[in-house]
């Protein structure tokens, strides 16, 4: 805890934004930091709550001692809140930008709709670490004398490479891209996280013993079973990049993308890598269309307003959400309300309780999106027909599992129900007693703390597997 009376007297102050207009002009990050004494200032509202919801399983998958380290700052001891929070999230700077912050509405004081600002906290303090040079890389002691590789190089997987390579063991990872990062760099826009910090990482993990071997792609370029032979576990971690298909009317329009290979063709560019298509797909001075209600939806929205796009309109099959949730029906759970992203707040028109019915246009090309209001089953109501202009328009309603071709169908290896690998989250092995998932590959689509997560606990089950017993952190 904080203060005991912190909660009392001061009030929630989150990090604050660059104005809409200004940040839409550059894909760098907008946030403006609040001081140290800010900072601490809100880890002080930290109350003496008895039972920390905050870090238990329904608030931060990797369990982050969240009560400890806002005491810690309360304390001015940053060095040691930062040893505390790195002690259970590889990589707090990472999910202090980009996690919803599933720990805040879990809060206690989030009962009044005031919870500790804790996701500002854990910014400010990964952030202070590695500014004052207090994360320096962990090489082991020992080595082992085990290889393992871990394929794909997201948050998964190079939390489980940090991990096993701290435990002694020789890492190699293979990454199909020029760069490692996974969707946080492909995917996830510049603005809302620099891809300089993934670098920062890759530098340490490397310094750990971490060997990243790129333009590797297992199951096409470089079979499996070379994999398998070559080490003495296996872990994939290659994340969920099947998009859904809604199978719509008109979809082969001109003009109609999924959306994350815009994402990641804007994110080259950003990178000022050299894989970008001949023909770019760009929203400059065109009316958007975005389907889809999620994070990458937002993600399409943002940087449909920085490409230059005159509306960008986004489809939300859902109905309006409260703006304030029943606490005694959701608390401590993560509730549905209503929520604006800052891409969102740039100037967004948002269309609620719409089925998108299909995708209208002359001469190849699409002009328009006809959808209808949804009744309480989401079906279309009769007559309630409307059309949207559109000269783009981007389908972003999730993923369906992992690409099945090439490492997942080469590898053998079983699958659950859903189309994912399938693998307990115990001891995250597969049908392939040497292979083990983690990551969206392993439970779906999810949030990059949920990966962090399962890297870690994937590692902790593999070292037990090479050595018998682990002195990994679960």
């Amino acid at each position: 805890m904080g203060k005991v009376t912190g909660f009392l007297e001061i009030e929630r102050q989150e990090a604050r934004y660059q104005p809409a207009s200004d940040r839409i002009r550059h894909f760098r990050e907008f946030t403006l930091p609040l001081s140290d004494a800010e900072v601490a200032k809100q880890a002080a509202r930290c109350m003496d709550c008895g039972i920390p919801f905050c870090h238990g399983p329904q608030g931060c998958p990797v369990n982050n001692q969240i009560p400890d380290w806002n005491d810690l700052v309360y304390a001015d001891d940053w060095q040691e809140a930062a040893r505390n929070l790195h002690s259970t999230n590889n990589f707090p700077e990472f999910t202090g930008r980009i996690c919803p912050a599933p720990c805040e509405e879990a809060c206690t004081l989030n009962l009044e709709n005031t919870p500790v600002a804790i996701k500002t906290v854990e910014q400010a303090i990964a952030d202070k670490a590695i500014a004052a040079g207090w994360v320096k890389p962990e090489p082991p002691e020992t080595k082992t004398g085990k290889r393992v590789a871990v394929v794909g190089s997201g948050p998964a997987g190079m939390a489980a490479a940090q991990q096993l390579a701290r435990a002694g063991h020789d890492v190699h990872v293979y990454e199909r891209e020029p760069k490692a990062g996974g969707l946080m760099r492909y995917g996830i826009p510049d603005f809302k996280m620099e891809k300089g910090h993934i670098d920062f990482r890759v530098k340490q993990m490397e310094a750990e013993g971490v060997t990243f071997h790129y333009g590797v792609n297992v199951g096409v370029t470089t079979p499996v079973q070379e994999l398998v032979d070559g080490h003495d576990a296996v872990l994939f971690a290659g994340g969920a990049e099947d998009p859904r298909n809604p199978s719509l009317p008109g979809q082969e329009l001109t003009g109609v993308h999924y959306a994350m290979p815009f994402l990641v063709q804007q994110n080259r560019r950003v990178g000022d890598e050299r894989s970008i298509p001949e023909a770019p797909v760009s929203a400059a001075g065109k009316h958007v269309v975005v389907i889809g209600g999620g994070d990458t939806a937002s993600d399409c929205v943002g940087t449909s307003f920085r490409q230059g796009a005159i509306t960008v309109t986004q489809i939300d099959i859902r109905p309006v959400p409260p703006k304030i949730e029943d606490k005694l029906l959701t608390w401590p759970y993560w509730p549905m309300k209503f929520r604006t992203s800052s891409s969102q707040a740039e100037g967004a028109e948002r269309e609620f309780a719409a089925v998108t019915l299909g995708i209208e246009g002359a001469k190849g090309r699409v002009t328009g999106i006809k959808c209808a209001r949804a009744d309480a089953k989401r079906q279309p109501v009769p007559g309630s027909e409307f059309i949207l202009k559109a000269d783009l328009v981007f389908i972003a309603l999730g993923f369906r599992g992992p690409l099945l071709e090439g490492l997942v169908q080469e590898s053998g290896v079983a699958l659950d129900k859903r189309g994912a690998v399938l693998a307990d989250e115990q001891s995250y092995v597969t049908s392939n007693p040497k292979v083990f998932a983690a990551g969206d590959m392993r439970r779906g689509q999810s949030l990059v703390v949920w990966a962090i997560r399962e890297g870690r606990q994937a590692a902790h089950a593999i070292d037990i597997f090479l050595m018998g017993s682990t002195t990994l952190p679960r």
